[in-house]
């Protein structure tokens, strides 16, 4: 009988002890970014689009209302990844296009390398990548990830994950032959990873890059249904209606691939010790007649390509349930420049220095501490904003590039008060636009480490077979 009763009091302490190493212990990293997605396109924002998963995701974590990106793909990535701003690397007008040979500076350390440095055994990217694909140095593989699954360029046909012809889908440095819908494949091979990396010891990072939302508009049948529609036909009379559908459908898919993911850590009995990050990369197009948009940004103003709050404000909800307590909306200025040097102080990496990062540490905020927001957060190509207000300069108009928005003047919005950008108050707060306006035309004048090419698709361009890098296979 008392051997029992040891052998009970063991095992009850054991697993005290194993409790308070999960409550200590680094958590598991999982952010999911989706493509295109528009501040109006989520239903906790009031869209009529169905995204329960999304919904529950910013009940049950911190809905992060002012959370800003740049207004275009891959310049989000690589603020994303590195915490600084993109125009550092030429990276701002232009996304890495098929025919670049130009990617994000390879000398510039990004978070999964960082991660490596915390014990971060396992590092996958699944989905799309989009920061460099023409020399072996871009590939994920050589920055510090572990495992990839998914594309290097953008705008990849659904169904036969082409671009310009060619295969683009890969396992590894190898082209994959998996048949599927992108968004299921990029949801099945999360599943598979977190399933694997949950039964180490080590904690895990996963960076779900879903291509959903982002054109071509093409949906799954069952999807499509419930919006209504029967197919991919757009030669209809009504090619918006006809569009939001298709797009809804997409959006609807993918937010049952997070459900699934989201179930998968519960199942697992790990999703308390889970970080999971959720935000678009950019504000939503929302013209079919301008590059097939079919996404709606709600009451912001303007659209992916703009430094209006419809290009760089977007949906985004953090959550980790062992940590962030206190389900919550913030107001806060947050940008995503913060997030490296956020995630570092969350396992333990020294802080970052000055020249090293745009961003700040956001963890005592998301903990529930109050901190003070009088920072500047630079949105590029002449736009600045802070807790209160939003300047924006009219710029230089550049064909090829992404376009400016139609100003005659530069603006300046007490935007805490006017969020959908209607009032100039620039003649009224003179001295508080002239300060604004030094500080954004000294961001203006950042020498980026290199200049990407002109943003026209050569004569001659031919892609290479399946996006191969040919990479040399390694010795076993």
């Amino acid at each position: 009988m008392r051997n029992n009763r040891s052998f009970l009091l063991m095992i009850f302490f054991s697993l005290l002890a194993m409790e308070a190493r999960t409550q200590t212990s680094n958590p598991n990293i999982i952010i999911i970014l989706a493509d295109d997605l528009g501040w109006g396109d989520v239903g906790y924002h009031g869209s009529t689009i169905k995204t329960p998963n999304i919904d529950k995701l910013s009940r049950e974590g911190i809905e992060l209302d002012r959370y800003y990106v740049a207004p275009i793909c891959s310049p989000s990535r690589a603020g994303l990844l590195t915490g600084r701003y993109p125009d550092r690397f030429g990276l701002r007008k232009v996304v890495v296009r098929p025919w670049f040979d130009f990617g994000l500076d390879t000398t510039q350390k990004i978070l999964p390398q960082m991660l490596a440095e915390a014990g971060y055994k396992n590092r996958a990217i699944i989905g799309k990548w989009h920061l460099g694909h023409s020399r072996p140095e871009y590939h994920p593989l050589k920055r510090g990830f572990t495992h990839f699954y998914g594309h290097f360029n953008g705008a990849i046909d659904y169904f036969t994950h082409k671009r310009e012809g060619e295969q683009d889908w890969h396992l590894g440095y190898e082209v994959s032959n998996d048949k599927g819908y992108t968004t299921d494949l990029i949801t099945e091979e999360a599943v598979k990873n977190i399933q694997r990396y949950s039964q180490e010891e080590n904690p895990f990072f996963l960076y779900v890059a879903y291509n959903a939302p982002h054109t071509p508009l093409q949906a799954q049948k069952k999807y499509l249904q419930m919006y209504g529609a029967k197919d991919n036909d757009l030669n209809v009379p009504n090619k918006q209606e006809k569009a939001r559908q298709i797009f809804s459908a997409m959006v609807t898919n993918m937010d049952d691939g997070i459900g699934t993911i989201l179930n998968t850590l519960e199942k697992l009995g790990i999703s308390e010790n889970t970080l999971i990050l959720f935000h678009s990369d950019n504000g939503g197009l929302t013209n079919i007649n301008q590059k097939g948009g079919a996404a709606s940004n709600g009451k912001l103003r303007g659209e992916k390509l703009e430094e209006w709050e419809g290009g760089v404000r977007v949906p985004a909800i953090i959550k980790w349930p062992n940590v962030f307590k206190n389900q919550r909306k913030i107001n806060q200025l947050i940008g995503y420049v913060d997030i490296v040097p956020t995630l570092r102080s969350i396992v333990g990496l020294s802080p970052m220095k000055e020249n090293e990062t745009d961003g700040i540490n956001l963890h005592p905020l998301f903990r529930g501490e109050k901190m003070e927001s009088n920072r500047n957060l630079y949105l590029g190509r002449g736009g600045i904003i802070n807790q209160n207000w939003k300047l924006i300069k009219t710029g230089e108009h550049t064909p090829n590039t992404l376009p400016r928005m139609e100003l005659k003047e530069n603006v300046l919005f007490n935007i805490s008060e006017d969020p959908y950008e209607q009032n100039n108050v620039k003649q009224k707060n003179p001295q508080l636009y002239n300060q604004l306006y030094n500080i954004v035309t000294e961001f203006d004048s950042i020498q980026p480490s290199a200049v990407p090419p002109i943003d026209k698709m050569p004569e001659n361009f031919q892609p290479p077979k399946n996006w191969s890098l040919n990479i040399p296979k390694q010795k076993k």
